[in-house]
């Protein structure tokens, strides 16, 4: 690889001290965001949780996975800003962890969130969570302690086709193609949610605490006029030695997940896709030093080579068509020793830059070699001439070579993702394995000014001030990765470590002969 000049990326731009400052305060506002959606529930819930003898979820997570080793949580900002926040990461944390060398796809139920109850996002959030473990060959352990649906919204999680019922559907994927599944019911698991430990390999059950039933002893009242107490109808006694639905029964949480790590340390381990391993190298800048390339004035121009250079080992870019379609970013660098091919914007997309683009992911897909995009990008050129040349036939040749391409692709916002750019340079709508956001970045149909002034000239009326404020309300990192159009923001100078891990998971994955559509010429 060509090795980074120095000279080339060390000078900082003349306000990069204003935009370090500036980027401080964004990381400040991130870091006491994080701590409110990682705080669990409101303090009265966390107290008669814990009165109760249950660790709470992240706790429980902490214990389940290897000592020292990390823990890749996903979604964390999921239903931020929504339910009047009652609804915290929206009530259930998901992520990937080491559990006896062996990585695994964990979903705890948070129930110090109105009892650990599903509402969209939550549903969202654990069946996103099974799609990565299914598409990663990943062992699911579900800590399970959640009352069901969220009953005042049940007429937006219970009927349609990624609903609730998309859970138990996925769990019978999951099991069909060899994927383990362990529950360990900590907890409530009720109604629909008693399936979630029915449909897994094997089930723990906490004595005295975990309970599964189709219908809880209110229920079972209303409809039979028997009275029986929870641990009579569905108790960890009954169902380890009467109906035979779970199979350990556990004296509390941390026994019931020291026989969990046992289980798992008789699981297959995962044959990963053979790479050229090269040793780690750590970038010859400091992290850090990526707040001074940032701002939240996204209409300022993002230096990506100095942003890559911050990202790969040695800062080593061995760049593709340096002289060609300059908009466009696009070479190989090593990222902790795995080979990864990287497509960055330095501008909009050209008719070059996507002809570029498409022929580097041809390359990628030809040598197997996973995809990073990095995009800071307002969309295709327009005008006039542009459309002559026919840019929408070049810009659909990326399309194409994106949409079709077989090997692991990662996303991350690192700026703006505005327009049909966001689709070629692999939007969420185009199956990235992982998409995160920074802080500051944003993602819209395009921005807030330029939306208000299409509609100014269509409908000759002044400008929408009220449409400028939606836009810039509703493009924000937090707004997506609370609907989850993202799987979480990341803070820039964590984003080395999360990528590595990401795409070592990736490597799971076996990788099929790379097969095109018509390229239009």
């Amino acid at each position: 690889m060509v090795k980074a000049q120095q000279n080339k990326t060390r000078t900082k731009p003349p306000e990069s001290e204003a935009k370090s400052i500036d980027y401080q305060q964004v990381i400040a506002g991130f870091r006491s965001r994080l701590l409110q959606v990682t705080s669990h529930g409101l303090q009265k819930a966390v107290v008669k949780h814990q009165e109760r003898g249950k660790l709470l979820a992240r706790e429980r997570i902490n214990l389940l996975v290897d000592p020292r080793t990390p823990f890749l949580e996903l979604s964390t900002f999921a239903a931020f800003g929504q339910y009047d926040h009652a609804f915290p990461s929206a009530g259930i944390v998901t992520g990937i962890g080491l559990v006896n060398g062996r990585e695994c796809m964990i979903v705890a139920n948070d129930a110090t969130v109105k009892g650990g109850t599903y509402i969209k996002e939550t549903i969202k959030k654990h069946v996103r969570a099974q799609e990565i473990a299914l598409k990663n060959h990943l062992p699911c352990i579900y800590l399970v302690d959640s009352g069901g649906i969220y009953l005042p919204e049940q007429a937006h999680v219970f009927p349609d086709r990624f609903d609730f019922g998309r859970i138990f559907y996925n769990q019978a994927r999951l099991s069909a193609e060899g994927i383990p599944q362990l529950a360990v019911v900590m907890g409530s698991c009720t109604a629909g949610g008693a399936y979630v430990p029915a449909m897994c390999d094997e089930t723990i059950i906490v004595k005295g605490q975990g309970t599964i039933f189709i219908g809880g002893p209110p229920l079972v009242k209303a409809a039979t006029g028997e009275e029986v107490t929870a641990e009579e109808l569905g108790g960890g006694e009954v169902h380890t030695s009467i109906s035979g639905v779970a199979d350990h029964l556990a004296d509390d949480d941390r026994h019931a997940i020291e026989i969990c790590r046992k289980i798992v340390d008789t699981l297959p381990v995962a044959s990963k896709r053979t790479i050229e391993l090269k040793p780690v190298e750590a970038p010859n800048y400091p992290a850090e030093e990526l707040y001074n390339y940032l701002s939240t004035d996204l209409k300022k121009p993002i230096n990506m080579r100095a942003i890559i250079e911050r990202l790969v080992d040695g800062s080593n870019f061995q760049e593709f068509k340096e002289n060609y379609g300059k908009t466009l970013l696009t070479g190989f660098v090593r990222l902790k020793g795995i080979p990864v091919g990287v497509i960055g914007n330095q501008s909009f997309l050209t008719a070059e830059s996507a002809r570029k683009g498409a022929h580097f992911i041809q390359l990628c897909n030809q040598r197997q070699i996973p995809l990073l995009f990095l995009q800071n990008i307002t969309g295709f050129v327009v005008g006039k001439k542009y459309e002559h040349e026919g840019i929408a036939r070049d810009g659909a040749k990326l399309i194409h070579a994106v949409a079709n391409s077989v090997v692991p692709k990662i996303t991350v916002v690192v700026g703006g993702s505005f327009g049909a750019g966001n689709y070629a340079m692999a939007g969420r709508a185009y199956d990235p394995d992982f998409l995160f956001m920074w802080p500051h970045a944003r993602i819209a149909v395009m921005g807030g000014e330029q939306a208000a002034g299409v509609l100014q000239t269509i409908t000759q009326n002044g400008k929408n001030n009220s449409l400028v404020e939606q836009f810039e309300q509703e493009s924000t990192a937090y707004y997506s990765s609370s609907r989850l159009w993202d799987d979480g923001i990341l803070d820039p100078v964590q984003t080395r470590d999360i990528l590595a891990l990401a795409f070592m998971v990736t490597l799971n994955q076996p990788i099929q002969k790379p097969n095109y559509g018509v390229f239009r010429m």
